[in-house]
C-alpha cells in the first residue's frame, strides 16, 4: 500500500467492502499520474472535484434517507406535524361565523328580539347614534380615556421590570411589591382611589394604569428572568459595556415576553375602561350603555359591547403586526 502513496502522504484506510488495486493496476496509475502532471495537468485537482461531488451526493442521500426511509429501508412518507401555512384572515373568521349564526337565529326567530335585537337592527341603531354625533363624542372620549391610562402603565410597567430584572436590589424593592399589587382586584380599589384623586378622570387613568402596568411588568420580568445565563457570560468575555449589553443581549432576549404582556396590556386597558365610565361619567361608551340599561335599550348596549370589541380586535392585531415586524428574524409555528 505504501507504493500508492506519493511522498510525504498520509496513508488512509480503505472503506469496509473496498477492493485494493493491485501492484500493476497501481503501477498504471503512478504512470498516469506523471503524464498528467508533466503535461501541465494536476490529478489532485480532479480529484478534490470528485471529494466534493461524492460528499455532495452522500450528503444528499443522507438526508433523503434520514428523511424518507425507515431502518428497513422501507420507503415512507414524511409526517408533517406543523400547523401549515396561514389561512388568509384566519382572525375574521370566528367572528363571520358568529355574525352569520346570530342573523340565521334571529331570522328564523330562535331570539327574543327584545333580549337579543338582530344584527341588522343593532347596525341601524349604530348608524343613527353616529349620524346623531352622540357616538362619535363618545366614542373619542373613551379612546382618549383608555390611551392616557395605557401609556402610563406602558412606561411603568417597563420601566419597574427593567429595574427589577437587571438590577438584584429593584428586585427585592419592587418584585414582591408587584406581587402584593397583582393579588388584590383592581376594580376593588376604585373606592380608595376616588377618595384619594376625586371623582373626576384621574383616578380612571390611574386605575387602567394599575391593570396595564401588571402584565407588561409580570411577562417582561420573566423573559429578563429568563435569558440564558451563558449568553451573560459570553458577553463578559467580549467585553461588552453596559449598553452594549442591554442593546445586544437584553432587548434581543426580552421582546418575545414585552409582547406578550403588551398584548394584554391592551386588552386589560378596554376591560377596565367599561367599569370605569360607568362611574360619575357624562360621556364614553361605558356612560352611553349604562344609560341604556335605565332604559332597557338592548340594541345600544350591543352596539357599545361590539365597539368594544371591535377596538380590542383591532388593537391586538395591531400588536402583532409589530411584533412580527420586530421579530422577523424568529422562525416559529405562528410565521
Amino acid at each position: 500500500m505504501t507504493d500508492l502513496l506519493p511522498e510525504g502522504g498520509v496513508q488512509v484506510p480503505p472503506r469496509s467492502g473496498t477492493k485494493l488495486p493491485d501492484r500493476d493496476h497501481a503501477a498504471g496509475f503512478d504512470s498516469a499520474a506523471r503524464h498528467d502532471t508533466a503535461a501541465g495537468h494536476d490529478p489532485a485537482s480532479d480529484l478534490d472535484t470528485a471529494t466534493r461531488t461524492d460528499d455532495e451526493t452522500a450528503t444528499a442521500t443522507t438526508r433523503v434517507g434520514a428523511r424518507d426511509r425507515a431502518p428497513d429501508g422501507v420507503v415512507r412518507r414524511v409526517r408533517r406535524l406543523a400547523p401549515g401555512k396561514r389561512l388568509p384572515a384566519s382572525r375574521l373568521i370566528g367572528p363571520l361565523l358568529f355574525l352569520a349564526l346570530w342573523a340565521i337565529a334571529s331570522a328564523t326567530g330562535q331570539l327574543d328580539p327584545n333580549s337579543i335585537p338582530a344584527p341588522w337592527t343593532v347596525v341601524r341603531t349604530g348608524v343613527h347614534l353616529w349620524n346623531d354625533g352622540t357616538l362619535r363624542t363618545d366614542v373619542l372620549t373613551s379612546l382618549k380615556r383608555a390611551g392616557i391610562g395605557f401609556s402610563i402603565g406602558l412606561a411603568g410597567g417597563v420601566v419597574l421590570a427593567l429595574t427589577a430584572g437587571l438590577s438584584r436590589v429593584g428586585e427585592a424593592v419592587i418584585d414582591g411589591t408587584v406581587q402584593l399589587n397583582r393579588a388584590i382586584p383592581t376594580l376593588g380599589l376604585i373606592p380608595l382611589f376616588i377618595l384619594w384623586l376625586g371623582i373626576g378622570e384621574t383616578f380612571k387613568f390611574a386605575i387602567i394604569a394599575i391593570v396595564v402596568y401588571v402584565p407588561i411588568y409580570l411577562n417582561l420580568y420573566s423573559a429578563l428572568s429568563g435569558i440564558d445565563n451563558r449568553y451573560v457570560e459570553l458577553a463578559e468575555v467580549l467585553g461588552l459595556s453596559r449598553i452594549q449589553f442591554i442593546r445586544q443581549v437584553v432587548i434581543p432576549g426580552a421582546l418575545p415576553g414585552f409582547f406578550v404582556g403588551l398584548r394584554l396590556g391592551v386588552t386589560g386597558s378596554w376591560l377596565s375602561l367599561v367599569v370605569l365610565e360607568q362611574i360619575n361619567a357624562t360621556s364614553g361608551l361605558g356612560y352611553m350603555m349604562f344609560q341604556a340599561q335605565n332604559y332597557g335599550q338592548t340594541d345600544v348596549i350591543i352596539v357599545g359591547l361590539l365597539i368594544y370589541g371591535i377596538f380590542g380586535l383591532v388593537s391586538d392585531t395591531a400588536v402583532r403586526l409589530i411584533e412580527r415586524k420586530v421579530l422577523s428574524w424568529r422562525r416559529t409555528l405562528s410565521n
